[in-house]
């Protein structure tokens, strides 16, 4: 949670502990200037809490008479969504704390009727995951917000960004969406500067600040698309062309969009096999000993355009897979 937003569920609850709460003893409990009581006091009011200011020399600020929060209910089907999504998100390194979504998770637990956290403790203790967390650092959470409300007011942001080769730059983005895919935050958008889209890992945004202004989303927009789209485009050691006789489901079973791009291929005077039917993939890479098994397990034809290393590869491989084959 963002240090502002705290403190105003703080200033919520000495509100609801009773009284008139003088601007100067708000100031003091929440470690703030009078002028940010004021403004945390109108964050209240806009959520529809009634905070009444009382005028004279001991005035201050009280919640209206008889309001409280409403109680936290849930039924077995929400309490268990709401865990298992917590259970999920932490798995898949998608929280932006760790330890605030088991804080939470543990809070809901003990408000729920005793019969129906002990099927929920039944449940968890069953669940198993095939892997673990994404690996990737968690991002601030108050920079995710801060670009969230950024996309959805379509208002341009500066950022510090830290690129993987540890080298510091100051950004300006339009950003179009928050995107989380394996395990990491990323933030995709504009750079109207050099005037091409960007997408940036939100655990490397040391700071984001929304900039006057306005820009317009392009149309039919996607986010996730691009952030995809720009993994299958980006610059690595190698740059792999193939040809493959298959249907586009059988090379995106093996070949996601995030790594490669897929589309048919133009037809070539002289082929032994008609080239209807024939795919024309790129993908690029920084290792290629990984591409060998996986255009075996296509078991299609395909043939090779680049790099000359891969074909080494692959016959190299079909040595050793014959070789094994022979073994007795």
């Amino acid at each position: 949670m963002s240090r502002p937003t705290g403190r105003v569920l703080t200033l919520l609850e000495l509100l609801q502990s009773g009284g008139t709460r003088t601007v100067a003893e708000l100031a003091d409990r929440l470690g703030v200037e009078g002028r940010t009581v004021r403004r945390y006091v109108e964050q209240l009011i806009d959520l529809d809490v009634p905070v009444e200011s009382v005028r004279g020399r001991y005035g201050g600020y009280r919640i209206g008479p008889g309001y409280r929060l409403p109680p936290l209910m849930f039924s077995d089907d929400e309490a268990l969504s709401v865990l298992l999504g917590l259970l999920a998100g932490r798995r898949a390194g998608l929280t932006t704390d760790p330890t605030a979504s088991e804080t939470a998770a543990a809070k809901i637990r003990r408000v729920l009727p005793r019969h129906t956290a002990r099927r929920l403790d039944t449940l968890l203790d069953a669940l198993a995951f095939t892997d673990g967390s994404g690996g990737g650092a968690a991002p601030d959470a108050g920079i995710l917000l801060t670009l969230a409300d950024a996309v959805r007011h379509r208002r341009p942001v500066s950022i510090r960004y830290t690129g993987r080769d540890g080298r510091r730059s100051e950004r300006t983005l339009h950003p179009y969406g928050v995107v989380a895919h394996a395990g990491r935050w990323y933030v995709t958008g504009a750079d109207p500067r050099i005037g091409e889209d960007r997408t940036f890992r939100l655990d490397r945004v040391g700071d984001a600040r929304t900039l006057p202004g306005s820009f317009e989303a392009p149309p039919d927009l996607d986010p996730a698309q691009r952030v995809i789209s720009g993994f299958a485009t980006a610059a690595y050691r190698h740059e792999v062309v193939f040809r493959v006789h298959a249907t586009a489901e059988q090379v995106r079973a093996r070949l996601p969009a995030s790594l490669a791009t897929v589309a048919e291929d133009e037809p070539v005077t002289g082929e032994p096999t008609a080239a209807e039917g024939w795919l024309r993939v790129v993908l690029r890479a920084e290792r290629l000993d990984w591409l060998p098994p996986v255009l075996a397990a296509l078991d299609r034809p395909f043939v090779i355009e680049r790099p000359g290393e891969l074909r080494d590869l692959v016959a190299a491989f079909a040595d050793r897979l014959a070789a094994s084959a022979r073994r007795t």
